[in-house]
């Protein structure tokens, strides 16, 4: 008989080693996955607001830049490097036979290039000039025809500093394209030449307008930092609601 209840006691104890341990492994492994779900969630929170903290700073970076264009002087035949987003207004000559093609720009939904001329002024000087979009389609064998004025024209347009470090894949220019703009196609002009661009906005042989110093408005960007931030929250409240999910999936 004793040897029995010897028995059963083992029994007895090692069922209950067994369901305590049991127990452990399940409050373990239920505490892993809360862990994981708040570390998952949580990432995404931060994510959204780093996000969101972005797209603000890029909106106040547009209305700056907005501002700066506002400020902008405007020059006449400047004889100093004009400041970035000046309104020029230049008179001079096109050099008709030295026009490149800026490749891969869109307008309206249509393909097209961009017409680079050089004009030379008074002073000695000469300017890169774009004077607008023309559509060519996808077929990368047809430029458009252009002439221009051979007699004294003038132009009225935005000035934008040239970066030199623009990205480019490749070589930057195929023909008469050019993949971004540089003053390199034209070093071997024997004149003076600031390092930048003229947009032209109105004048002689302009064509289709289409640059704009920025593609994205401020108040775009400050929609997009909104919607980061409620995922955000919506990620906040989803990490909130796991914790009692998961004790009821446990229960």
């Amino acid at each position: 008989m004793s040897g029995s209840g010897s028995g059963t006691q083992v029994a007895m104890s090692v069922s209950s080693d067994q369901s305590g341990s049991g127990v452990k492994a399940a409050t373990a492994t239920s505490g892993y996955r809360l862990m994981g779900w708040y570390g998952f969630w949580l990432l995404l929170v931060v994510i959204g607001l780093l996000l969101a903290n972005w797209q603000w700073q890029r909106a106040a970076e547009k209305q700056l830049l907005q501002q700066a264009m506002i400020d902008a002087p405007v020059l006449l035949n400047p004889t100093d490097m004009p400041p970035n987003l000046a309104q020029l207004q230049l008179t001079g000559y096109w050099l008709p036979e030295r026009s490149l093609w800026l490749d891969n720009r869109i307008l309206n939904g249509q393909v097209g290039v961009a017409a680079l001329t050089p004009l030379m002024t008074d002073d000695g000087r000469w300017w890169l000039v774009q004077r607008g979009f023309a559509a060519t389609g996808v077929d990368r064998g047809y430029l458009p025809e252009d002439t221009v004025s051979s007699r004294l024209v003038q132009v009225t347009g935005r000035w934008q500093w040239l970066d030199q470090s623009a990205l480019v894949f490749g070589a930057n220019r195929e023909g008469d394209r050019l993949q971004s703009i540089s003053l390199e196609p034209w070093e071997d002009l024997d004149r003076l030449v600031f390092n930048g661009v003229l947009h032209q906005e109105s004048g002689d042989d302009q064509l289709q307008p289409w640059w704009q110093p920025s593609q994205m408005t401020p108040e775009r960007h400050l929609g997009y930092a909104l919607q980061w931030l409620l995922l955000s929250l919506l990620a906040l409240f989803m990490a909130l609601m796991g914790r009692r999910w998961l004790q009821e999936k446990q229960a």
